[in-house]
């Protein structure tokens, strides 16, 4: 069921949903690799009307299944978004859609969901990223196959002679 809120119970009172919003009724695809959304969005939401519209205010929680960017590790990144709040116009160009007299809050959960996903994943913000490895009998090492001091990738540019 996706989170849609029926404007005639709206006219005696305030309605609060809570619940969980699954993965397949949220919708999200991030198209990123490093992101992926595989646990339901918990919520709990006060939804009243006001004079031209709605106005939801509430709490959303979502867990996302992050690699880091640096070293590639996967980790969990808690996304919550504590007063969150959201008007929406039932009246005029921008109005929401009501169909049954229902309203689907699901798009802009989604929306703002969207907008909090963390750009570039980090498993902690000291991350150093890969560990620097050299792989054994390279130019770079010796007959003991430890990495010679000072040798790197642009040390062997350099030699070139362009």
């Amino acid at each position: 069921m996706s989170l849609a809120v029926n404007l005639r119970h709206l006219e005696a009172h305030n309605v609060t949903l809570t619940g969980k919003l699954s993965v397949r009724e949220l919708d999200i695809d991030p198209c990123d690799e490093v992101i992926q959304v595989r646990h339901p969005l918990e919520h709990n939401l006060e939804v009243q009307k006001v004079d031209d519209g709605l106005l939801v205010r509430g709490h959303l929680r979502l867990v996302l299944e992050c690699q880091c960017v640096r070293c590639l590790k996967p980790f969990q990144h808690r996304l919550e978004l504590a007063n969150w709040a959201c008007h929406l116009p039932l009246e005029g160009e921008d109005c929401v859609a009501v169909v049954n007299d229902s309203v689907d809050l699901t798009p802009y959960v989604r929306e703002d969901i969207l907008l909090e996903f963390p750009r570039h994943p980090l498993c902690n913000p000291g991350c150093r990223g890969l560990p620097k490895t050299f792989i054994g009998n390279s130019r770079n090492t010796s007959s003991t196959g430890k990495a010679e001091a000072g040798s790197s990738a642009w040390a062997e540019l350099n030699k070139l002679k362009l």
